[in-house]
């Protein structure tokens, strides 16, 4: 699937994925980071690499989830 635009929805705590096919995918980051063991210095990068990088953020997310 080729990813073309992904934003971070403040509302939702999500990624918003935007597919040139059309598709609309959202991730949960509450989801996605769950069962994480994680210290605030690394919660505060995986925030700061959802909000400025999201589309890293879903490349990260879809590589350690299969």
């Amino acid at each position: 699937m080729n990813m073309i635009y992904a934003t971070y929805n403040i509302h939702h705590n999500s990624i918003d994925i935007y597919t040139y096919v059309g598709y609309f995918l959202r991730i949960d980051c509450n989801k996605a980071e769950k069962g994480l063991k994680t210290t605030p210095c690394s919660e505060c990068a995986l925030n700061a690499l959802a909000i400025d990088e999201p589309l890293e953020y879903t490349r990260l997310y879809l590589i350690h989830s299969c």
